[in-house]
Parts: structure tokens; sequence; C-alpha cells
């Protein structure tokens, strides 16, 4: 998924500031320029997406850069695309290998069967909340 940033730029002491129209709160910050700001911007995208998913909230679609240039809204900023993995909003289904010691996977067999999980399930969840 590609979605428009807007970036204001900064200098030697203001950060360079980056929203993200389409996910409304999110936004981030670079103190070394355009392409960390770009690098900055696909990690609060992610984090945004996790938090909205979790929050069951729809994740908006990308807009055009072009209509979102035309709303006058970040005259002066620089527009710029952050792309993040669509992975992130698949919930498809899909089966892994893993290797592990026997001692770590009977470890994990038992807080599953504890948590009242299966391992995939509790797999899944230790990974969504840390």
């Amino acid at each position: 998924m590609k979605y428009p940033i807007a970036i204001e730029p900064g200098n030697d002491t203001t950060a360079w500031g980056v929203v993200v129209p389409d996910l409304p709160g999110c936004f981030s910050a670079a103190d070394e320029g355009i392409d960390e700001a770009i690098e900055n911007a696909k990690e609060a995208i992610a984090l945004w997406i996790e938090e909205a998913i979790a929050s069951g909230e729809t994740i908006p679609k990308p807009s055009n850069i072009t209509d979102l240039q035309k709303s006058g809204e970040y005259e002066g900023w620089i527009w710029a695309i952050a792309e993040v993995d669509p992975a992130l909003i698949d919930d498809t289904i899909e089966r892994v290998n893993i290797t592990l010691p026997r001692r770590i996977l009977a470890l994990l067999d038992h807080r599953a069967k504890a948590a009242g999980e299966s391992s995939s399930g509790y797999i899944a969840q230790l990974t969504l909340t840390h």
C-alpha cells in the first residue's frame, strides 16, 4: 500500500514534520531530512494500522496524491509516498514451518493449553500484545 504523506521541511533547529492525511492522527517527524522522514512515516503508518485493526476500525484506502495536493491544506509542504507492506492488513491464514528446540516447543504447548489457545493462536496473541 502506498500512502501519500505531506512533509513539512525542517531546518537546523526544527524537525521535519510528517502527516499522513488518509490516516487521522497519524504523524511522525525526522531530524535528518526527507529520507528519514519517509522511513519514519512508514513506521508510523504500520503502527497506526496495527492499532486500528486491534480496535476493530476500518483501514482507509490511500488517496490520490494529486487530489490531496489540490486541497491546499499542506501548502508549501513536500509530498512523497510511504509504501507499507500490504500484509499488514491481510488476515489470510498461512501455514508456516518453524524450528524450535524440543523443550521450547513443550513449554509453548503447555502455556498455550493453559491459556486455552492452540499453539498457533498463542503465538499470534503474543505477537499482537508485545
